[in-house]
């Protein structure tokens, strides 16, 4: 019961990572975003992954429980999309910024 609520849990960000990306493409902003937000769910995906490598019971079954690793990576690469999106809007508020004083 334990997996099969994680799993849960792991697919629920899963459905909501891709979504969170697609709003930070097309936003072109950092605003509404928080970088230490983001570090720290990237940082819990490591924890997550570790949490499984260091798992004796877990790795012992990897060839069934494959999957939970999956989405966790799956997740961290999600994640890490979106903080290269952040990067990129970061440059962009950036320049507008520049942009606007210049015009002034």
């Amino acid at each position: 019961m334990a997996e099969f609520l994680e799993i849960v849990m792991i697919v629920s960000f899963g459905i909501s990572w891709p979504m969170n990306v697609m709003k930070s493409y097309k936003a072109r902003t950092t605003k509404g975003k928080s970088l230490a937000f983001i570090l720290l769910i990237l940082f819990g995906y490591v924890a997550g992954i570790t949490s499984k490598f260091v798992n004796e019971s877990y790795m012992a079954n990897i060839g069934q429980k494959w999957y939970v690793l999956f989405f966790y990576v799956l997740n961290f690469i999600m994640v890490s999309a979106d903080l290269c999106l952040y990067v990129r809007n970061y440059r962009l508020d950036k320049q507008r910024m520049i942009e606007e004083e210049v015009s002034l």
